[in-house]
């Protein structure tokens, strides 16, 4: 049997409810991405009021995988699980197109907005690695973490003013001002086994040193067991659920993460950590 200590087993599990009140497209990025040295048995199921709906799946860069599917006016009930298995593995090396696409602003990560804010308080470190450390722990001392604080348009600049938000707003700002001081940085969601309470979560991948490195500035979950979902430019590109079309309120969510066969691992939120 392999080792625990080349390979990660992990289990994950969620469930959505919404009430559709006009026939709607639907967006899902809830499988688990499908990466190099990852295995995954998992199963997606969607039915409204009790009737199994077709869905189809398409792939994009990353492992990124999306979940489709349309729905009249009903009760939607939808449910995910998975086993994964990680072999571990050399940290990912960006290409020269996810390095550009890393320092561009985007739809929450308004970065040429908020240049001269993040040069002066952050631009004065020359080396990448205390610069993505002090804009961390910027992060972490300066935003108070508080459900339903921000909605689906905050982005990272109403974050910056409010000093309020969720880990998609932490997220968010912490790209942000990477971006603004010449650091790449893309936005993950993931699943988070030892966060508290459960929920979907969103952190980044910085590249420093040739290589992507994950931050959370929350520090609400260890790193090196974060389960990689989807990977993108900020929150449009890695949200959970996206309705595309019609109309439907999300009325449950429920999550579980899971790591098998060893202890959540401690985690200072210094040392490098690649996520798989």
């Amino acid at each position: 049997m392999t080792s625990p200590a080349t390979t990660r087993r992990s289990e994950v599990a969620c469930a959505l409810t919404f009430t559709v009140v006009e026939p709607a497209e639907f967006a899902l990025a809830l499988g688990v991405a499908l990466r190099p040295g990852r295995t995954v048995d998992d199963e997606l199921s969607v039915a409204r009021d009790g009737q199994v709906l077709d869905v189809r799946v398409i792939l994009g860069p990353d492992g990124n995988r999306r979940h489709l599917f349309s729905s009249a006016p009903g009760r939607l009930s939808i449910s995910y699980r998975a086993a994964v298995a990680d072999r571990r593995g050399e940290p990912e090396r960006p290409t020269e197109w996810e390095l550009l696409t890393a320092l561009l602003p985007s739809r929450y990560c308004p970065a040429d907005r908020m240049t001269g804010f993040a040069q002066r308080a952050f631009g004065g470190h020359a080396d990448p690695e205390q610069r993505v450390r002090a804009i961390c722990d910027y992060v972490f001392e300066h935003l108070q973490y508080t459900p339903e604080a921000s909605g689906p348009t905050t982005d990272a600049a109403d974050t910056l003013l409010d000093g309020r938000g969720v880990c998609r707003d932490y997220a968010h700002l912490v790209a942000t001002l990477c971006r603004a001081v010449d650091i790449p940085a893309r936005v993950a969601g993931v699943y988070a086994p030892g966060l508290s309470p459960m929920d979907f979560h969103a952190v980044v991948e910085t590249a420093v040193d040739g290589v992507w490195q994950v931050r959370d500035a929350t520090r609400l979950a260890p790193r090196s067991s974060l389960i990689r979902v989807s990977t993108g430019r900020d929150a449009a590109d890695t949200a959970f659920a996206t309705v595309l079309s019609g109309q439907a309120d999300l009325d449950l969510m429920e999550t579980m993460a899971i790591v098998l066969d060893e202890d959540l691992p401690a985690d200072d939120h210094q040392s490098p950590v690649h996520l798989l």
